[in-house]
C-alpha cells in the first residue's frame, strides 16, 4: 500500500463524513453533502508522519527549495510541522512558519511567527480548500510580511465553489494530495 493509499483509509476513517443530503454548513454558508474536518488526520501521529512525508515529496519533485512552509492557523500547523519535521530526517530542512488570522495586539505584532524574513522563499498549505479564503489570507499575509509564495498546496481539493481557480487567479500554482474524488464513490 502506498503512502496515499494509506492517507486516504485513515481520512475515510475518522476525517471523512458523508449525507445524501446537504446538512454540513461550510465556512462561506453553503450546505454540502460531505465535510473533512482534516485536523482528526492531521493531528494524529500516523496522519502527520504521511502527510509531512507526502506533501515533502512533492515540494521536491515540484523542484521547489522553500525556507518555510506555513499557513492560516490552525488547519495548516499540523501540516507545516509534519513537513518540517519530515523535512529535517531527509536533510533539507524546511522551516515551519504560522500565519496568525490576526496580528498580535502586543508585542512585535507580527502577522507570521516562525524563523523567516522579508524575501524568503515559502509554501503556503491548507487542509481543505473549498473557495479558497482562507488559504488566499494565508498568500495575502506573507507577500505583505515581504515573503516570496513558491506555490500552494492543500492536502485536500474539495473541488467546488472554485477554490483552486480562486488561488490560481492570484498567481501562484496550486497542487493537492488528495481530492474529494478519492472519498466519493465512483459510478
Amino acid at each position: 500500500m502506498t503512502d496515499r493509499q494509506r492517507l486516504i483509509e485513515i481520512v475515510k476513517t475518522v476525517s471523512f463524513q458523508y449525507s445524501k443530503e446537504p446538512v454540513f454548513r461550510l465556512v462561506s454558508g453553503a450546505l454540502s453533502n460531505f465535510y473533512f474536518n482534516m485536523k482528526k488526520t492531521t493531528m494524529s501521529p500516523e496522519g502527520m508522519f504521511l502527510v509531512g512525508r507526502l506533501i515533502y515529496r512533492r515540494i521536491v519533485e515540484l523542484g521547489l527549495a522553500p525556507k518555510g512552509i506555513g499557513g492560516l492557523t490552525l488547519g495548516a500547523d499540523p501540516i507545516a510541522y509534519a513537513v518540517s519535521f519530515y523535512s529535517y530526517t531527509e536533510g533539507r530542512p524546511i522551516k515551519a512558519i504560522v500565519v496568525r488570522k490576526e496580528p498580535k495586539a502586543h508585542g512585535l505584532g507580527l502577522p507570521i511567527e516562525g524563523d523567516v524574513s522579508p524575501g524568503d522563499n515559502v509554501i503556503i498549505v491548507d487542509d481543505v480548500v473549498t473557495t479558497g479564503g482562507s488559504t488566499i489570507k494565508a498568500v495575502k499575509a506573507a507577500e505583505q510580511f515581504g515573503l516570496k509564495v513558491d506555490a500552494v498546496i492543500v492536502l485536500v481539493d474539495r473541488c467546488e465553489h472554485g477554490g483552486r481557480q480562486n488561488i490560481e487567479a492570484l498567481g501562484y500554482p496550486v497542487h493537492h494530495i488528495l481530492t474529494v474524488k478519492d472519498f466519493l464513490e465512483q459510478d
